[in-house]
């Protein structure tokens, strides 16, 4: 698959041990990806995969990229972490193309918005809640 254009990057220190947050990233992912609220639009959206995600690439305990597409978009959400003296850093990147009209718009709804960005950033919040209270 050819690069996505940059859409956007977060970061949270999390104070734990890389194993911790990895945990907690990938029980998110997965208990995301299994949410039977997406399969409600998998055909008027055309999601692939079904859960609106797919594990493209784990490199654990450091690296999770998330790959789907829908009619609207194609996406990539790269989660990265890095262990340092004060904890574990965890990013996550999102690329994204949104071609045509169709695809400006719903651009403009997400990430114009600022939805995207909350998300992610709850997301975030929640690896390091649950990394720091498993220690």
């Amino acid at each position: 698959m050819e690069p996505l254009p940059f859409v956007d990057e977060h970061s949270r220190r999390v104070n734990a041990t890389p194993e911790r947050p990895w945990k907690a990233l990938v029980g998110l992912v997965r208990s995301r990806m299994s949410d039977p609220a997406a399969r409600a639009f998998v055909a008027a959206w055309r999601l692939e995969p079904a859960s609106g995600f797919g594990i493209a690439e784990q490199v654990e305990p450091s690296q999770l990229t998330l790959r789907g597409r829908h009619r609207f978009s194609r996406y990539e959400l790269a989660f990265h972490l890095e262990p340092g003296p004060d904890g574990v850093i965890v990013s996550a990147r999102t690329s994204a193309d949104f071609p045509g009209l169709a695809g400006r718009t719903y651009r403009a709804l997400v990430i114009g918005t600022r939805m995207h960005r909350f998300f992610v950033r709850q997301m975030l919040a929640s690896v390091a809640r649950e990394a720091e209270r498993a220690g």
